[in-house]
């Protein structure tokens, strides 16, 4: 059932390389920019990820001026995580530190299991293939959650 769009939300990952970019990507892609929307992950220990710009540009949403942060460099900066009306964790671990930062507002997680395409594949196709899949799973939880892209 589609829901209203939210006025904030946050998608997080393991290190805000891959799912949580896709993600935070695509959902401006698709419903504009009504919706304040921004990605963190446990860690910012990588780089944004090579296919998750290849996969994502096949669907004209641009992640090569991504650049990674953490939910601690995200509270150094000043960003208020009570400010957001949605978390979305794509991964187990994002899920634990997001309930562990919101249990004192009132905010709701969201959790998607996403799968981590990273390490799967041996070749460049193959690995092409699991990083598609990964950016279908998304855009299969957007449109679950917010209906058809408004944009486009």
């Amino acid at each position: 059932m589609d829901k209203p769009l939210p006025q904030s939300v946050l998608f997080c990952c393991d290190h805000n390389a891959v799912r949580s970019p896709m993600a935070e990507g695509i959902m401006k892609k698709f419903y504009g920019t009504g919706t304040y929307v921004q990605s963190v992950g446990v860690h910012n220990d990588m780089e944004i990820d090579g296919f998750c710009i290849a996969v994502c540009k096949e669907i004209n949403v641009e992640l090569a001026r991504h650049r990674s942060r953490s939910f601690d460099m995200m509270q150094d900066w000043g960003d208020d995580l009570s400010s957001f009306d949605l978390v979305v964790a794509l991964s187990p671990a994002s899920q634990r530190r997001a309930l562990e930062l919101t249990r004192f507002f009132h905010l709701d997680v969201e959790y998607w299991p996403i799968m981590d395409p990273t390490g799967l594949g041996e070749t460049r196709e193959e690995k092409l293939h699991h990083y598609r899949q990964t950016r279908d799973q998304i855009i299969k939880h957007l449109k679950e959650r917010w209906g058809e892209p408004t944009e486009i």
